[in-house]
């Protein structure tokens, strides 16, 4: 009963990070790609 209820509140904990570091990780893309691009622009 308790493993059960250990694995679901696990897949739920999972499901939320990966919400709350989609974002974050977009973000860090996009400013990444756009900071590279610059720099190959001026170089």
């Amino acid at each position: 009963m308790f493993r059960a209820i250990a694995d679901v509140l696990r897949q739920i904990g999972g499901a939320v990070a990966t919400v709350v570091t989609l974002p974050f990780r977009a973000v860090a893309r996009l400013f990444g790609g756009a900071s590279s691009s610059t720099r190959h622009g001026r170089a």
